[in-house]
């Protein structure tokens, strides 16, 4: 199965062209993405990628896509390209959250908190159950945007936290917090996870396909009501 993923959540983007099944994986090609660059960059890359590997679009199996959360424009840029590729070619959308790909890539089995910073003073927060066999996590809960002494407060004893921010490592977590920081994961994460959520029938459709925000926009922040 040929997968595309495609990871425009951050201000650095990426994307990721693999080969896999139920037993195999196998990284094709990747490509760094300019931030503020992504809706002049994204197409061509795909292209390019395609084309090194003598590769054209209907080949394409299946799309992976980071959906959230992030960047507003970001995401819309690379969920508008991944929507309108599916559109013409009807292959499978597997979402992924940045969250969800941090608890898996901390490779504990069981029960992890993955955190972001959100700025503002704020962390987005996943809580998950991950299964290091399968490449796959199951959400406790909903994502949340919390305040840093909520985030505080949300943490049970002996929590596992997860997190590439050295802002979040920082803060004076809860006696018998584990914290592993480790690297943000990019489009070959959301490849492997994508590959396997597909394989395993998560799919949405392109109609369906939307971006997991967590925090509201600006616009909906500071609007007023019959504005």
């Amino acid at each position: 199965m040929l997968i595309l993923a495609i990871d425009t959540s951050w201000k650095h983007g990426s994307l990721a062209l693999a080969r896999g099944d139920a037993r195999s994986f196998e990284l094709l090609e990747t490509a760094s993405l300019t931030g503020g660059a992504f809706s002049a960059e994204l197409v061509p890359q795909i292209a390019a990628a395609l084309a090194r590997r003598n590769l054209c679009k209907q080949e394409i199996d299946g799309f992976a896509a980071v959906s959230g959360p992030g960047s507003f424009t970001g995401l819309r840029v690379g969920l508008a390209a991944v929507k309108g590729l599916v559109e013409v070619l009807g292959k499978p959308i597997a979402t992924v959250s940045v969250l969800e790909a941090l608890a898996i890539a901390s490779a504990v089995n069981g029960r992890v908190f993955a955190a972001l910073d959100a700025q503002r003073g704020e962390v987005f927060l996943g809580q998950y159950t991950v299964d290091v066999e399968t490449l796959l996590a199951r959400s406790l809960e909903q994502e949340s945007l919390l305040g840093r002494e909520a985030l505080l407060a949300a943490l049970p004893a002996r929590a596992t936290v997860v997190t590439p921010d050295a802002s979040i490592a920082d803060l004076a977590l809860p006696a018998g917090t584990t914290l592993r920081r480790i690297e943000r994961p990019g489009a070959e994460a959301t490849a492997r996870i994508g590959l396997r959520k597909i394989l395993a029938g998560q799919t949405v459709s392109a109609d369906a396909l939307d971006a997991n925000y967590v925090r509201r926009s600006d616009a909906e922040i500071f609007s007023k009501p019959g504005f």
